[in-house]
């Protein structure tokens, strides 16, 4: 059997968790109530068995002994959502620029799965999906 996760967390350094709070609730992700909710930390429910971990500059860098990515300079990753409709993406798309993000490259439609992204408050990267699995596999 393949090594699969039952929970899985992304954890990202920002700037100021109270404003980073209200950019994602704003987008209309849920706190997740089986952890923290402080000046430190505050985590988003993103999919089934999946969360996003926003924790603050300082903290965070308690927890690694590495330097953080200047996410103005370097990008360190991407995160990937998909949803049900290209409306969808749209929607969460705007919803971001209208709450001080900033737009990812302009969208992409490949048939099968439409793409489009934004750069959140402290310079993550999102690309926000929707696929047709049906259009992919025929």
């Amino acid at each position: 059997m393949a090594l699969t996760s039952a929970f899985t967390s992304f954890n990202l350094p920002v700037k100021n968790v109270e404003q980073s709070k209200a950019f994602f609730t704003g987008l209309g992700f849920e706190l997740n109530p089986q952890f923290p909710d402080n000046e430190n930390s505050v985590a988003f429910v993103i999919g089934d068995n999946l969360q996003v971990m926003l924790i603050n500059q300082t903290f965070f860098n308690t927890l690694t002994e590495k330097e953080s990515v200047d996410t103005s300079k370097y990008a360190q990753m991407t995160i990937a959502l998909a949803f049900e409709s290209r409306e969808k993406v749209d929607e969460i798309v705007n919803t971001a620029v209208s709450l001080g993000g900033k737009l990812h490259a302009e969208p992409e439609d490949h048939g099968s799965m439409y793409h489009w992204g934004f750069v959140d408050l402290d310079g993550h990267l999102w690309a926000i999906n929707s696929m047709n699995m049906d259009a992919a596999q025929g």
